[in-house]
């Protein structure tokens, strides 16, 4: 076992310069989901040269790939996220996943006949709000699979996943404009519709149980000052402890946004923009496996207020751990005061500490292949 593991991570190592510049290169160029073009090219460039048989344009979907090395067995899937935040960059540290998952792959993939083991990598796009992993899903990926992990950066690491459900719904309102001075009486004000919404919902979260969530922004506010605004427009989220508990929680946001048509005078539309994330389900033994793993690398986990914030991020991967065994830890990338989804927190994925970190979780994912490898029947969920 521990001549396994050590070959896998020589493997890994002997990639890491390679691993390092392909996590920056993602930094210097990012795009967000569904427009990840030149992200799924390049990834899966590191893998094609060490044999993997590559597919581009996955299942339909132009930036989605995947690779396969392999035929053994056990089927060991590694999930790399590429896309980025709008005007944030990697402010979520995409770039070190789809590098990790790529470290990991080509250590696994050292060792793969010798542990019977079939390693791929999924390309998925649009992690950030538009369920990628979902379309892939429903179009029939990660079938038979028998593991599937990623390794996800975040200030402190954290074992656990314990991502919230989520839906993301796009709000408009059609009103009538009219000059703002000369003839408001004409106009039907679809800003004022907003407005009441967002003071209904701050009203209802007193009365939502603890773990929902409700926030969005206003993408679009209106044309002008002096003009009545006539469409507005806005991207919200609902999260919840569960999809069976979203699916309670959800008509009665919808509630307040009906409200300010009814109060306005508007016409109210909210369309989905992808099917809602599910809560995670990890597998206990390979996020013990993951757990002991990375601690021989000499990572420490948090523990407390630290290890109960950034692992609630909702994350599509939750309906692939719906469908199979699945793990989500998070690695340290030092950055504290900073967090995910700030401009700082995207200056600390790259640097001295990411690239660790991204080399660190490859490995420990590699590791954690062949613990589920070797493992007994009474250890696979």
């Amino acid at each position: 076992m521990n001549a396994l593991k050590e070959a896998a991570r020589t493997r890994v190592h002997r990639h890491a310069e390679q691993l390092v510049d392909l996590a920056r290169r993602l930094h210097a160029d990012p795009e967000i989901g569904w427009e990840e073009h030149r992200a799924a090219a390049t990834v899966p460039e590191l893998l094609d040269r060490a044999g993997f048989a590559v597919t581009p344009q996955y299942l339909g979907l132009e930036t989605a790939f995947h690779a396969s090395f392999g035929t053994g067995p056990t089927r060991i899937a590694l999930c790399a996220e590429y896309d980025a935040l709008p005007g944030l960059g990697h402010a979520c540290g995409h770039n070190l996943i789809a590098a990790g998952s790529v470290g990991a792959a080509l250590g696994i993939a050292a060792i793969a006949d010798e542990i019977g083991v079939t390693v791929e990598v999924y390309g998925t796009p649009a992690e950030e709000g538009g369920g990628g992993k979902i379309e892939l899903l429903e179009r029939g990926a990660f079938a038979g699979v028998d593991l599937a992990m990623m390794v996800h950066p975040a200030p402190v690491d954290v074992a656990e996943a314990r991502p919230f459900a989520v839906s993301h719904s796009h709000v408009s309102y059609r009103g009538r404009a009219a000059h703002a001075a000369a003839y408001p009486e004409a106009g039907v004000n679809a800003a004022d519709a907003f407005t009441v919404a967002q003071v209904a919902i701050g009203l209802l979260r007193q009365h939502l149980p603890a773990g929902v969530r409700v926030h969005g922004i206003v993408t679009r506010g209106g044309e002008a000052p002096n003009a009545v605004p006539e469409h507005t427009a806005g991207r919200w989220y609902v999260r919840a402890e569960t999809l069976a508990e979203l699916a309670e929680v959800e008509p009665r946001v919808w509630r307040c946004f009906e409200a300010g048509a009814v109060a306005t005078g508007c016409e109210l539309a909210i369309e989905p923009e992808s099917k809602p994330y599910a809560e995670f389900r990890a597998d206990e033994h390979a996020l013990a496996a993951y757990r002991a793993n990375a601690v021989a690398l000499g990572r420490t986990f948090a523990e407390g207020g630290l290890a109960a914030r950034m692992n609630r991020a909702s994350t599509d991967m939750g309906n692939v751990s719906q469908v199979v065994p699945a793990i989500h830890p998070y690695i340290g990338i030092g950055s504290l005061p900073a967090t995910n989804h700030q401009r700082e927190f995207a200056a600390h994925c790259v640097g001295d500490l990411a690239d660790r970190a991204m080399l660190d979780g490859a490995t420990a994912l590699a590791w954690t292949a062949v613990d589920r490898a070797s493992a007994g029947p009474d250890e696979r969920s």
